[in-house]
């Protein structure tokens, strides 16, 4: 495909016109949604903590599609004033916004015995708080628009309890409750408020890890780009009649015991 064919494809794509702002972008699951929403017409915030890797991936995504479809900004979430910044310089690069993806997180382990006070803090600051933070100084952008969505990434561990990850189950169950309510909330305004649930995904920071799938029907991990599908799928208008769905991606693990079995 030629630079002029893949720009005039991105032009009439499914999130034409979109302009998301994405949290954690920088790389894995991150980097995958700005790529698929930048291909398929969004004009992208790349936010992340990683400067050089980040600017990297917009100067890829530029050149990929040749035009400015892509922009980074250095996002700490856990600080008010760079979700502020962010959002300043998504208007002032690209018109407006009119996605906000919640996708930075972390997960740190123990139960509520063994895990220290610090991990459960830092876990809740990022995984909880900073998802609050983003909303908050994204609502009043995105009520200026017609339709906005904001997509929280949350886990199957904001679905059903998950062993020895108190405070990331705690965050990602709060990250529910906080897209719930907030669909209420601002659904009169045009802003529609959705939570993913994805279980184990292909990331390069997963790929050393040793995991079984017994407990999963679909007997895999997810690929990337099997979220960002979803997340396309939120960002565009093909999802305007959908709100407060908590939506999980997980090749039917959370679906009942798989591994339980007939006697």
């Amino acid at each position: 495909m030629t630079e002029n064919t893949t720009s005039i494809s991105a032009a009439s794509g499914r999130a034409a016109g979109k302009v998301p702002l994405i949290s954690g972008a920088a790389q894995g699951m991150g980097a995958s949604h700005a790529r698929v929403l930048a291909r398929s017409g969004a004009s992208v915030m790349i936010g992340d903590l990683h400067h050089e890797v980040g600017s990297a991936l917009a100067a890829e995504i530029n050149e990929e599609l040749g035009c400015e479809a892509a922009c980074f900004v250095p996002l700490d979430v856990t600080r008010f004033e760079h979700w502020t910044v962010s959002v300043v310089l998504a208007e002032a690069t690209f018109g407006k916004l009119d996605v906000l993806v919640n996708n930075a997180g972390i997960y740190t382990p123990g139960n509520a015995a063994e895990a220290s006070i610090e991990d459960w803090q830092r876990t809740i600051d990022i995984d909880l708080t900073g998802t609050f933070l983003g909303m908050k100084a994204a609502v009043p952008e995105l009520k200026k628009n017609e339709t906005s969505s904001i997509i929280n990434v949350s886990s199957i561990a904001g679905l059903v309890g998950f062993k020895n990850r108190a405070a990331y189950s705690a965050a990602k169950w709060g990250v529910q409750g906080l897209t719930k309510t907030s669909a209420m909330d601002f659904g009169p305004d045009g802003i529609r408020v959705n939570s993913i649930h994805p279980r184990s995904v292909e990331t390069p920071l997963t790929a050393g890890l040793k995991r079984g799938f017994g407990q999963v029907p679909a007997g895999r991990a997810a690929q990337v780009e099997e979220i960002s599908s979803l997340v396309l799928y939120l960002a565009s208008d093909e999802s305007r009649f959908v709100s407060g769905a908590s939506i999980a991606i997980d090749g039917g693990e959370t679906a009942g015991n798989n591994l339980r079995q007939d006697s």
